[in-house]
C-alpha cells in the first residue's frame, strides 16, 4: 500500500509540477525517484537500469520520426508553403465559412506532416483576418485550430505520420493505416461533431449581438500578421494593402496583411504533402511485401521481423523524401536554407526527449511492486482487452497531459500484456492500434495539456474564454468517437 501511495504522489505531482511550467526531461526521472523511494528499490539502480535503457529505447525507435518531421515542417513554414495552402483553402471554401475554412487548413497541413504548432503559429494570423471579417467571435479560434490540428488529423486518419500514429507499431506489429475504416469513422465523428459545435456556437453568439472582440482581453500583436486572402469574387471586392503597412482588414470588407515575400505556386507546396501520405502508403502495401527481408531474424538486426519495424520505415522513407523535396522546391524562397535545416533539426530535440522522459517514467513505476494493483485494476477493468487498452491510455494521456506521453506510459508498462490479452481473444491487432491512438487524443487535451496552453497563448486568450469550445472538440467529442469505434470494434472486428 505505501508503493501504490508513492506512485500516487509522485504522478501528482507530475501533473502539478509539468502544468507549472517545469521541464519534463528532469521532472520525470524526480517523481520516477519519489515513488522508488516509497516502494523501498534502489534509486540509482533503477534510474540507470530501468529509466535510462527505456528512455533510450524510445529515442532509439522514434527519433527519425521526430527529425524528419520537425524538419518538413520547418521547410513548410519558412517557405511559405503551409500559408500557400491554407491560402488556397480559404479561397475554395470560402470567407463566409470561416470556421470550416481554418478547420480544413489546420487538417490538410497537419495530415500532410506539418506539426500541429507549426500550424497553430502559422494558422492564427489567417484565422483572425477570417473571423474579423465575419464577424465570428475571436474566442472560437482556438477551437477551431485545435479540431483541425489536435483530432482527427492526429489519431483517426489513416495513414496520418502524427507520432501518436507511429508509436503502437512495435507493440502490436502495425502501420500507420491500421484500421482504416474505424479510422475514417472516427474522423468523420469527430469532423462534423466539432465544425457543428463550433457552428452552434458561433449562431448563437451572433443571435446575441456578440461579433469579433478586439477588446483589451482579447487583442495580440499576432492579429496584424495575417495573411493575404484574396476571398475571390463571390465574397465581395478585395485588396491588398500596402506591403510593409501590416493593414488590419475592415468588417465586412477585405482581408489585407504582409507578403514579406511570394507563396510557392500551389503545386509546389501541396506535391510534398501528397508524397508524405502516397509514397508511405505505396512502400507499405507495394514496396516492403516485396522484399524479402530474413536478414531481420539475425542477431544483428534485432532478431524481429517485417511486421514490427515497416510501419516505422514506411514513414522514414516518406518523411525524408519529403522533406528533400520540399526543399529542393523551395530553396530560392528560402531566406536562409541553412538556418532553417539548423532550425527544424534542434527543434525536434525537445519533444522526444520529453515524450522518452516520460517513458522512462513508465517503465520505473511499472518496475515496482505497488504498481501490480494498478495494473490489476486496468486489466479488471473489463475483460475486453480492447476496453482496458481505451481506458489505461486515456487516463495515463489525462494524467500526463500528453497523447504521445500517456499513450508511451501505457505501452511501456502494459503494452505486452494487452498484446498477449488480444492475441488470446483472437482480436486484430490493427483495432488495438487505432484503439490506442484515438484513446491518446481525448483526455489528454484537458486543461493543462501544453499543446492548449500554447494555443491560447497565440490566440491571446484564456482558458476562461475558450476552453470550453476546446474542451468540447478536442475532449468530449473525441472522447464519443473512441467509445464508437471499441463498440463497433468489438462487435465487428477491424476494418
Amino acid at each position: 500500500m505505501i508503493g501504490l501511495i508513492g506512485i500516487l504522489l509522485s504522478l501528482a505531482l507530475l501533473i502539478v509540477l509539468a502544468y507549472r511550467g517545469l521541464n519534463v526531461i528532469v521532472l520525470a526521472p524526480i517523481m520516477a525517484s519519489i515513488a522508488v523511494i516509497f516502494a523501498g528499490a534502489p534509486i540509482l539502480a533503477t534510474y540507470t537500469q530501468v529509466f535510462m535503457p527505456a528512455m533510450g529505447n524510445f529515442v532509439v525507435s522514434f527519433f527519425p520520426l521526430f527529425l524528419l518531421g520537425a524538419l518538413f515542417g520547418k521547410v513548410m513554414s519558412d517557405s511559405g508553403a503551409a500559408l500557400r495552402i491554407a491560402e488556397w483553402v480559404v479561397r475554395r471554401v470560402g470567407g463566409g465559412k470561416a470556421i470550416l475554412s481554418v478547420v480544413l487548413a489546420c487538417a490538410i497541413l497537419t495530415y500532410g506532416g506539418v506539426s500541429l504548432f507549426v500550424v497553430a503559429f502559422a494558422m492564427f494570423p489567417i484565422a483572425a483576418a477570417l473571423f474579423r471579417e465575419a464577424q465570428v467571435p475571436k474566442r472560437l479560434i482556438p477551437g477551431a485550430i485545435a479540431l483541425g490540428a489536435f483530432t482527427f488529423t492526429m489519431t483517426a486518419l489513416p495513414g496520418t505520420p502524427a507520432i501518436q500514429n507511429a508509436i503502437p507499431n512495435p507493440y502490436f506489429g502495425t502501420d500507420g493505416f491500421a484500421a482504416p475504416g474505424l479510422g475514417a469513422i472516427a474522423g468523420l465523428i469527430m469532423f462534423v461533431g466539432g465544425v457543428s459545435w463550433l457552428t452552434w456556437r458561433s449562431r448563437r453568439a451572433a443571435a446575441a449581438g456578440e461579433g469579433y472582440d478586439d477588446g483589451p482581453l482579447m487583442t495580440t500583436g499576432a492579429d496584424s500578421a495575417a495573411l493575404t486572402i484574396d476571398l475571390g469574387e463571390d465574397q465581395g471586392p478585395t485588396s491588398r494593402g500596402e506591403e510593409g503597412t501590416g493593414t488590419q482588414p475592415e468588417a465586412g470588407g477585405t482581408l489585407t496583411a504582409v507578403r514579406e515575400r511570394d507563396l510557392p505556386p500551389l503545386w509546389v507546396a501541396f506535391l510534398p504533402v501528397v508524397v508524405v501520405i502516397g509514397l508511405n502508403l505505396f512502400l507499405l502495401r507495394v514496396v516492403f511485401p516485396m522484399m524479402d527481408t530474413s536478414y531481420l531474424a539475425q542477431e544483428e538486426y534485432g532478431a524481429t521481423d517485417l511486421s514490427t519495424v515497416q510501419g516505422n520505415w514506411g514513414l522514414i522513407v516518406a518523411l525524408a523524401t519529403a522533406v528533400v523535396l520540399a526543399f529542393v522546391l523551395n530553396w530560392r524562397r528560402l531566406a536562409n536554407p541553412k538556418k532553417s535545416f539548423n532550425s527544424g533539426t534542434t527543434a525536434s530535440f525537445l519533444p522526444i526527449m520529453n515524450t522518452a522522459s516520460e517513458v522512462g517514467y513508465g517503465a520505473v513505476i511499472a518496475s515496482l511492486a505497488g504498481f501490480v494493483l494498478v495494473r490489476d485494476a486496468i486489466m479488471g477493468s473489463s475483460d475486453n482487452p480492447v476496453v482496458s487498452t481505451a481506458i489505461a491510455v486515456s487516463v495515463l494521456a489525462g494524467i500526463t497531459g500528453s497523447a504521445s506521453g500517456g499513450m508511451g506510459i501505457a505501452l511501456e508498462a502494459l503494452g505486452q500484456d494487452f498484446q498477449s490479452m488480444a492475441a488470446s481473444a483472437g482480436i486484430d491487432m490493427e483495432l488495438m492500434h487505432r484503439v490506442t491512438t484515438l484513446a491518446s487524443g481525448g483526455m489528454d487535451a484537458l486543461p493543462h495539456n501544453g499543446a492548449v496552453i500554447t494555443l491560447l497563448a497565440i490566440c491571446g486568450l484564456t482558458h476562461r474564454q475558450s476552453y470550453k469550445d476546446v474542451g468540447m472538440v478536442a475532449v468530449v467529442i473525441p472522447v464519443l468517437a473512441l467509445a464508437v469505434v471499441v463498440a463497433l470494434g468489438s462487435a465487428f472486428g477491424a476494418f
